[in-house]
């Protein structure tokens, strides 16, 4: 039997769990979620700056190198034009200031002719032709210029424009380098005030489409988990459309079922413990009345003899009820002890129970052969039976008469099939509705009738389940209602099998 601490302790355990978990504080907005956001996007901008900084600098040092190239080509044709005479030294010393070069060379007709020349360098170091420059090979120049360059002797030629004469020049790394530098440090500059307002950009736009409904999310499931018997802790979705509104409905329907299953839970543990004291006094009443009972046998009276077997039969049946009464929803029931039985019994046990009143209205018909057998177990199967049959009276009572002007009925038909027997209890009352239909063989919530529990068809599937079996609620063409039960006997082993041929 239940006591009270275990009949409320699922209840307890579920609101503390609720209590005991603070609510915890949502992170700052740049610590949180959309900071994250921020500084990968800051970081993602700045990788893609770099891999278009590579090219970009490239093209800067071709530009600059052809810059210098038609500068001194420009003064080498006009150095060119005036043979045979020769530029004076000051001359030649203003050309190659200008030009930025430290020798001007011209290749012309197969032949290459000196053209200016001061500070003449011992060595060149890195040559570059212009004309044959790659893409990937300007690339890598460019950045061994910038990384490393600084005091090397480089000779630059390419063509003229058109024509087939060749410039060359031979001149230091250095200007170029601080060119290159100075283009770096302005790409950098406006690399960072790009990726700073892309960021911020997707930062204001993420948080409004994304982390603050997640926020409303987060801090809505916490409100309701400190308190989820409270209606008013529900999340409000609201009417925004997206895939995080469709979540905050969700989230919305699944707070208030918990919360309708928490108040079923309650109100099961508050009638457990109801049921377990009305229990303890129901089952010594019973008692003292199957002492009195058993004391009928002895009288005389042919009516009392009759009776006395099938009222000693009901208190058993009331005894047992009460030691199981609270199986349902505390443990499984009991394993059946099946046997082979005659189903008719059974089902003339049922009718005495009913006990129908020939006045009332309601005919009860028994079409069960009397030498079908079912391997069950009686006493469970009584009660699979019984609680259809209770429920059909039940909703014949309150039915209207027929429109054929018939009698009210509840119709007991089986048939065996193979190792399967399968039983129907048919009626012509009103039918199922449709919230009975929808939550059928659920606790609480199938009840057919006002002021019903559900539990009869509930206790049935779980008992025919048990079985090994199925119950079904059979669509019909009629009014009315009609379950099926199909109960399998159970599995022979071959060594008994083989005993028993």
């Amino acid at each position: 039997m239940l006591n009270e601490a275990e009949v409320s302790a699922p209840l307890r355990s579920g609101a503390e769990a609720g209590v005991d978990l603070p609510l915890q504080r949502m992170p700052r907005r740049f610590r949180g979620l959309s900071g994250q956001l921020l500084w990968l996007t800051v970081i993602f901008v700045m990788f893609a700056e770099v891999l278009i900084f590579v090219p970009s600098i490239s093209v800067m040092r071709m530009t600059w190198l052809r810059d210098r190239l038609d500068t001194a080509a420009a003064a080498g044709i006009v150095i060119d034009g005036l043979q045979p005479a020769e530029l004076p030294r000051a001359v030649q010393d203003d050309t190659l200031l200008a030009t930025g070069t430290k020798v001007l060379a011209l290749r012309k007709d197969g032949t290459s002719r000196l053209l200016a020349a001061i500070d003449v360098p011992p060595q060149v170091d890195d040559q570059y032709d212009l004309a044959a420059e790659t893409a990937l090979g300007s690339m890598h120049h460019a950045l061994d210029t910038l990384l490393f360059g600084g005091g090397r002797v480089m000779r630059v030629f390419g063509p003229i424009g058109e024509t087939d004469m060749i410039i060359e020049l031979v001149m230091t790394d250095d200007a170029l380098r601080k060119a290159m530098i100075g283009f770096s440090k302005l790409m950098f500059g406006i690399s960072l005030l790009i990726s700073v307002l892309t960021a911020l950009f997707i930062y204001l736009a993420i948080n409004r489409m994304m982390i603050g409904p997640i926020r409303r999310l987060t801090h809505g499931m916490q409100v309701f988990s400190e308190r989820p018997e409270d209606p008013a802790r529900i999340f409000r979705s609201g009417r925004a459309k997206g895939e995080l509104a469709v979540a905050g409905r969700h989230l919305a329907a699944m707070q208030t079922e918990l919360q309708r299953t928490l108040k079923q839970q309650k109100n099961l543990a508050d009638l457990g413990l109801a049921v377990s004291k009305i229990n303890h006094d129901m089952r010594n009443i019973l008692a003292s009345a199957q002492l009195m009972s058993d004391r009928l046998v002895d009288v005389d009276d042919p009516m009392v003899r009759s009776f006395a077997p099938k009222l000693l039969r009901t208190i058993d049946r009331a005894v047992g009820y009460t030691n199981e009464v609270l199986a349902y929803g505390q443990a499984s029931e009991a394993a059946p002890r099946r046997r082979l039985l005659q189903l008719a019994l059974l089902c003339q046990d049922v009718r005495d129970m009913l006990a129908l009143d020939p006045e009332g209205g309601i005919e009860f018909i028994d079409q069960v052969a009397h030498d079908l057998e079912v391997d069950a177990d009686s006493e469970q199967l009584f009660r699979v039976i019984h609680n259809l049959s209770r429920n059909a009276v039940q909703a014949l009572v309150q039915a209207d008469p027929p429109e054929d002007g018939g009698a009210r009925r509840i119709q007991l038909s089986a048939q065996r099939v193979g190792s399967v027997v399968s039983i129907i209890i048919d009626d012509n009352g009103p039918g199922m509705p449709r919230k009975a239909r929808e939550n059928l063989f659920t606790a609480f919530r199938g009840a057919a009738r006002s002021g019903g529990t559900g539990l009869g068809l509930a206790i049935a599937r779980e008992l025919v389940l048990a079985h090994g079996g199925t119950i079904a609620l059979v669509e019909k063409p009629g009014p009315g209602t009609q379950f099926r039960i199909e109960i399998p006997d159970r599995p022979v082993s071959l060594e008994n099998y083989r005993v028993r041929a």
